[in-house]
């Protein structure tokens, strides 16, 4: 054992980082950098040294972040202590560690380091209950995502009088270790229909604008820029639409692709004895999450438009700690990245518990099992609200078309558009559905972004039931399933109120018995008034 004396002692990060963190303040300001250099070239002034002397700044200030954050770990607290002028001191109990994230940039990778986030599941969505420690030695990052997370319950119940546990060796492994899901070169199709190729274009596009701004150059004077300008201006209308949509194509394309590689190559789900899911990715940054399985409460099938459309899907956990709220492929909460959709769903038949394959549940499970339907009601709420904006689209461009001059192909496309509208609402109908199987609630949504969550019961801590005046009139409800894991609230949409009211009391016996005879009296009171 670590002597509990010694282990209450304020530390430092690794002396390496006095290499890293300069380094991450130069490239932060580097457009603010690179403005003064061009100014000061272009006004043939000393625009270079003043860009030397900002550069030696970010150099301090890069230093000063490492000699002035120290950390320790207690056995009951974790706690970090930063800042010069203004002393913070951020303290997480060991007792709601969450998650503990491992991230290695390509420069920590370099100097063998590893920068530790510990997660609380408090406030992720602002990011004010997650801990960060940039950074430590690979080996002490690996040494206290184990301490923190995969200690035994023994432990976990001495750890106010005895000190912490002992932590395997450095680049050790756990003693048992099951493979789940690993990246697949084939996987790498699913890429260009990601379109996080869109994300690239707009920090490109937000870069050069910074810099020309910094910089005050007029990219009209800029060669290349002026000729590839002129060249596009002598096109006809369409020809420059369809080249724009060409290029915009081809590039979001590449960029995704690139990206997927980046940020999905070398995946691996697996799951350990002590009771937790382990997944690692990342070509250049690396990054391991792990997931303890009994705050698992759910998974989630995501199944973009373009996505689907190759037969692919991405898979989420539903879990208590994780920031769901940053998308399941750049959160914490990711178990598989785009892929095809029926490794998708067997790798979700192995995580979810008590509905593993081999077993006579699997035939049966949540994530295969099918749907209700919600019926004609649901089905013309699809096509009015899909019909009303686009009538309201259309009305607002045929005024603007005959009192401000707005040009006819603008309404004239709209109305083109009817039909896309209709099967719009048409796949968006076909998406509601909603079933009870194997302790599960399941339901599913969305046309652009299909999603089908499967929700253990016993993770839901309360239901809303929701009724626009539309509902009302069409005997529709909006079902909310609450729960602490995930975005707290999963929602069946546009079901009949009979039909809620039942799910929720067979999902959660006894839990609304007394609000049950009031709502069925509302329902009746509500459907003789029409």
């Amino acid at each position: 054992m670590i002597d509990p004396v010694v282990e209450t002692v304020w530390r430092r990060l690794s002396p390496r980082m006095l290499v890293v963190h300069p380094f991450q303040e130069v490239v932060r300001a580097a457009p603010a950098l690179l403005g003064l250099l061009v100014a000061g070239s272009s006004s043939g002034g000393k625009g270079h040294l003043w860009s030397v002397a900002g550069v030696g700044l970010m150099v301090v200030l890069g230093m000063l972040r490492w000699f002035t954050t120290t950390y320790r770990i207690t056995p009951e607290h974790v706690q970090v202590r930063r800042g010069l002028l203004t002393r913070k001191v951020l303290t997480v109990p060991r007792d709601r560690v969450r998650t503990v994230d491992v991230t290695s940039h390509v420069l920590h990778r370099v100097l063998g380091l590893a920068r530790v986030e510990v997660g609380t599941g408090t406030s992720e969505r602002r990011h004010e209950g997650r801990l960060k420690l940039d950074a430590l030695t690979a080996a002490e990052a690996a040494r206290l995502r184990v301490e923190l997370l995969h200690r035994s319950p023994a432990a976990s119940t001495t750890a106010s009088t005895t000190a912490v546990t002992v932590t395997p060796p450095a680049g050790s492994t756990p003693a048992a270790e099951t493979e789940l899901a690993r990246m697949r070169p084939e996987w790498v199709r699913f890429g260009p229909f990601t379109m996080s190729g869109l994300v690239t274009v707009g920090v490109v596009a937000g870069f050069v604008s910074r810099l020309v701004s910094e910089g005050n150059v007029d990219l009209g004077r800029v060669g290349p820029v002026r000729e590839t300008w002129r060249w596009f201006s002598a096109m006809s209308l369409p020809l420059e639409i369809a080249t724009v949509v060409l290029v915009l194509v081809v590039f979001v394309s590449v960029a995704s692709t690139l990206g997927y590689v980046l940020a999905f190559g070398n995946f691996r789900l697996t799951r350990h004895a002590e009771g937790t899911l382990h997944v690692t990715r990342g070509l250049l940054t690396t990054r391991a999450t792990t997931i303890e399985e009994r705050r698992l409460r759910g998974v989630e099938v995501g199944e973009p438009l373009l996505l689907r459309a190759v037969r692919g899907a991405r898979l989420a956990a539903v879990t208590t700690g994780l920031r769901a709220a940053q998308g399941a492929q750049r959160g914490g909460s990711m178990l598989l990245p785009p892929a095809p959709r029926e490794r998708a769903v067997s790798v979700a038949r192995l995580v979810l518990p008590r509905v593993s394959s081999g077993t006579p549940e699997a035939a049966a499970s949540p994530v295969t099992a099918g749907l209700t339907a919600h019926g004609p009601a649901a089905l013309r709420r699809r096509f009015t609200r899909a019909y009303g904006v686009h009538a309201l689209v259309l009305a607002a461009l045929l005024a603007a078309w005959e009192w401000a001059g707005l040009p006819s192909w603008t309404w004239l496309t709209a109305a083109a558009l009817l039909p896309l509208t209709a099967l719009l609402a048409a796949d968006r109908y076909r998406s509601l559905g909603h079933a009870l199987t194997s302790g599960y609630l399941v339901t599913r949504w969305g046309s652009i972004v299909r999603r089908r969550v499967v929700l253990e019961c016993d993770g839901v801590i309360g239901w809303n039931i929701e009724r626009s005046f539309f509902q009302r009139r069409a005997r529709l409800a909006t079902l909310t399933a609450t729960t602490a894991a995930g975005k707290q609230g999963y929602q069946v949409r546009d079901v009949d109120l009979a039909e809620a009211l039942r799910l929720a009391a067979a999902s959660t016996p006894g839990l609304l018995d007394p609000f049950i005879v009031e709502a069925r009296t509302m329902s009746t009171l509500s459907a003789n008034s029409m």
